[in-house]
């Protein structure tokens, strides 16, 4: 019925005609996307649209016109079939909480929502899967959680981390699992690991797409062209309150003071709104001075071990002295 386009990333003309398809449909572009699929009428008007950035199946859209041909169908179809190609497994959509039917229809599966916005998933329960997986232990009654990039982890995320400890019989680290930092996600698992062995009651896991990733806070990794205005958490922090935190028992999250990046701040801030409505509270505790993964970051730049050697764990030294070549 509809002729199918697709392609590379959007540029040009063809980048601002679809952009002003989704406005009419409500929807604003916010980002690149790695393929595109649109659906034309014989005339060349479009449709419907979609792409598909990372493992994220976003920017759908259907023109009235085109509702109940199978557009919808079609676009989600042609994305996954791209995704399977190219060897990208478990998807993930952004839809409005409405459109949850049809989705389910397509093999789609609810993570959580906003008042807004719905988060789904390929996988049946995979959400589900992934924290009946992670460890528990009898006994623990305050329980609470860091989520943490640690890029690489310090004597400050160091701080953090036993300060919040002492405060739970049990504290789960989340170490962010997304690959969009200088120090590559298996090792910065493996450091916080290394860097916390002695804390015996932290248990150290992934976080897999669930926090702080490309699917559920896309803002977090394009900080350079971020503001505190627009930075999306409610959905992240949906899923923390919504899943993570009731089957772990989660009624503390920690975080660190937050003066130089404005993203996270107002990540901070938003959780203080919205966390104790699930009763979880958030305890904010204090950075210590003059110790930040950035400042590690630069001192490699400059080449300075010594510099290094006074801001981070045995751990994170060894590893930097053994690649800072």
């Amino acid at each position: 019925m509809y002729n199918i386009e697709t392609g590379a990333p959007l540029s040009g003309a063809r980048l601002l005609e679809i952009q002003a398809f989704l406005a009419r449909r409500g929807l604003t572009m916010e980002g690149a996307a790695d393929f595109y699929v649109a659906l034309r009428e014989e005339d060349g008007t479009i449709v419907a649209t979609g792409s598909l950035d990372g493992r994220v199946l976003k920017y759908i859209a259907v023109d009235p016109s085109a509702e109940g041909t199978g557009a919808a169908a079609t676009v989600v179809s042609e994305l996954v079939s791209y995704a399977w190609r190219e060897g990208i497994g478990h998807l993930f959509l952004y839809t409005k909480p409405e459109n949850e039917r049809m989705f389910r229809s397509l093999g789609f599966y609810p993570v959580a929502h906003t008042g807004s916005v719905l988060m789904m998933e390929d996988k049946k329960d995979g959400i589900g899967k992934f924290l009946a997986a992670i460890e528990r232990r009898e006994g623990a009654e305050r329980i609470g959680a860091c989520v943490m990039n640690c890029n690489p982890f310090t004597n400050g995320h160091r701080y953090l981390v036993e300060t919040a400890a002492k405060a739970c019989d049990l504290l789960y680290l989340f170490v962010v699992s997304e690959d969009a930092s200088a120090f590559p996600a298996k090792v910065r698992f493996d450091l916080v690991r290394r860097g916390t062995a002695d804390i015996k009651n932290v248990i150290v896991t992934e976080s897999r797409d669930y926090l702080v990733s490309r699917a559920t806070f896309p803002t977090y990794f394009i900080k350079d062209r971020a503001s505190t205005a627009n930075v999306q958490t409610d959905l992240d922090i949906a899923i923390f309150t919504e899943r993570i935190a009731p089957a772990l028992h989660i009624t503390r999250r920690f975080v660190g003071t937050e003066p130089f990046c404005p993203v996270t701040r107002a990540y901070n801030e938003r959780m203080k709104q919205l966390l104790p409505a699930s009763g979880i509270e958030l305890i904010e505790i204090e950075r210590k001075d003059g110790i930040s993964a950035s400042r590690v970051r630069a001192l490699m730049e400059a080449g300075d071990l010594a510099g290094i050697r006074e801001l981070v764990p045995d751990a994170t030294y060894e590893y930097i002295k053994d690649h800072i070549g």
